[in-house]
Order: structure tokens, then C-alpha cells, then sequence
């Protein structure tokens, strides 16, 4: 137990120097973190005006309210600052570290190979206006839904946020891993691109068949469906053990799939 402890400790310190590395590059080249910044402000602005129209016609879509949708969109603009900053750019440029080699040099690292490639960069700029701009719409959500600000309601939609992130993490991790056997993934990552997208509305427009693919095959509508969910009382006991078992067959799922990848991972240099 001690050894994972220390284990553990030693990562989470190397992940925070992964942080710092990162906000220091984009400091010294202000000019993309700027623009970054920019362009996620505009998508954010664009989101609410998309929030707006359920106030504007003043009708349910789908059983949610129009401070329900408020509140979903908050969360889903939260996840999506999350995914793009802690992930999607180290994901993105996995199939080039493959084809050019520069898997080599990272793999020589006293570390995880996938702990390395897969959370190395943070992009600041993404992450700021999304989570910022989730949050305020969000808490306007669920005030105005009059909704409890318990203590159990908040850690209950921390830990689902959690629990979101970690699904993030190996639902758009596995389609990028076909880099270890083919040469482009470009097709790929708009194919993960779409998926995520899916969230922009409640999971309940869609049919019940797409709905249990989303939450029990693909688990993309577990990202950011179960936490708003949860504070407006749609989930039930099955619903919470599966919120916290699918992040967990999946980051197995991706582990083996990885340790499998390399086994059979050529050189690009070779």
C-alpha cells in the first residue's frame, strides 16, 4: 500500500510539472494562447445563444425545462474545456508521434508511456473560458431551478464531473490508438469529433435505442448527461453504479489495448 501510495504521489507531482511546462510555453508565445482564448470566448458565446432559445420559445424539449437545458449546456460547456485542454490536443498527436518516431524517444522515459503521451500538454486557453463561462450558466441553471446547494448534491455532481472526464479519457482515447496500425487518422478524429458533439443536446432527444448505445456501448452520453442529471433527480440507483463503472471497464479496456499496441509497436525508425 505504501508503495502504490508513494506511487501515486510521484505522479500526480510529475503531472503538475506537466501543467507548469505547459502554461510557461504558452506565456512565452502569448499570441496563440490569446487567440486560443478568443476563439473558445466566441464558441462559448455562441453556446448561449443556443441556451437562449428554449427561454425564447418557452417550451420543454423533452421533459427539460428551459433552466434545465441551461443547466445542461453549462455542463456540457464545463466537459468540453476539460476534454480540450487535458486531452485533446495529446491525443491528437499520437498517430504522428507513431509515424515519425518520436514514440522512441518517450518511451526511454523512467515513467508510463501512456501517463506521458496522453496527459503531457494542458492547454490553458481552452480550458479557461469553457469552465469558467459552464460554471456561471450552470449555478444560474440551478438556482433558478431552485434546486438544494447541499453538500450532497454538490459532491454527488463533482464526483459524476469526475467520473465524466475519466470516460472522456478512454472513449476519445481508443479510435486515436489505430495509429499503431494505420497510417493517417484523420477520418478518426473527426469520427471522435462528431461523437462528442452528440452531447450538445439532453440524450433524451434522441431514440431510446440511441440512448442505451450512448450510455451502456459507447458511453459518450455518460460525460456529460449524468451530471445534470443527478441534481434534477432523473437518476436511479442502477444509473449511479453504472456512472462509476464505466469509466472504470473502460480505463481497463484502454490499458490492455495499449499494452497490446506496443507489443507489437515497430520502430518508425526501423
Amino acid at each position: 500500500m505504501s508503495n502504490l501510495l508513494r506511487t501515486c504521489i510521484r505522479y500526480a507531482r510529475l503531472y503538475g510539472r506537466f501543467i507548469k511546462f505547459s502554461v510557461m510555453s504558452q506565456m512565452e508565445y502569448r499570441i496563440n494562447f490569446i487567440t486560443a482564448f478568443l476563439v473558445e470566448t466566441a464558441y462559448l458565446l455562441i453556446k448561449l445563444l443556443y441556451a437562449s432559445v428554449p427561454y425564447r420559445t418557452g417550451t420543454d424539449i423533452n421533459g427539460w425545462s428551459p433552466d434545465a437545458v441551461l443547466l445542461y449546456i453549462g455542463v456540457f460547456t464545463i466537459m468540453s474545456g476539460l476534454y480540450s485542454g487535458l486531452f485533446y490536443s495529446n491525443f491528437t498527436g499520437l498517430p504522428a508521434k507513431i509515424r515519425t518516431g518520436s514514440l522512441d524517444v518517450l518511451m526511454t522515459q523512467p515513467v508510463s508511456l501512456q501517463f506521458i503521451v496522453t496527459l503531457r500538454q494542458f492547454d490553458l486557453g481552452y480550458t479557461i473560458p469553457n469552465v469558467v463561462g459552464g460554471g456561471i450558466m450552470a449555478g444560474i441553471g440551478w438556482h433558478r431551478l431552485q434546486l438544494p446547494f447541499t453538500w450532497d448534491a454538490i459532491g454527488g455532481f463533482a464526483l459524476l464531473i469526475v467520473a465524466g472526464v475519466l470516460t472522456a479519457y478512454s472513449v476519445f482515447l481508443l479510435p486515436q490508438m489505430l495509429g499503431f496500425w494505420t497510417i493517417r487518422t484523420n477520418g478518426v478524429t473527426e469520427l471522435s469529433n462528431s461523437l462528442f458533439e452528440t452531447n450538445y443536446v439532453p440524450m433524451s432527444v434522441y431514440s431510446n435505442l440511441i440512448q442505451r448505445i450512448g450510455i451502456f456501448v459507447l458511453p459518450v452520453f455518460v460525460i456529460c448527461n449524468f451530471p445534470p442529471m443527478f441534481v434534477l433527480g432523473m437518476m436511479n440507483g442502477g444509473m449511479l453504479l453504472w456512472a462509476v463503472l464505466a469509466p472504470l471497464w473502460l480505463l481497463l479496456l484502454v490499458r490492455l489495448l495499449w499494452q497490446f499496441a506496443l507489443r507489437g509497436y515497430t520502430s518508425a525508425s526501423q
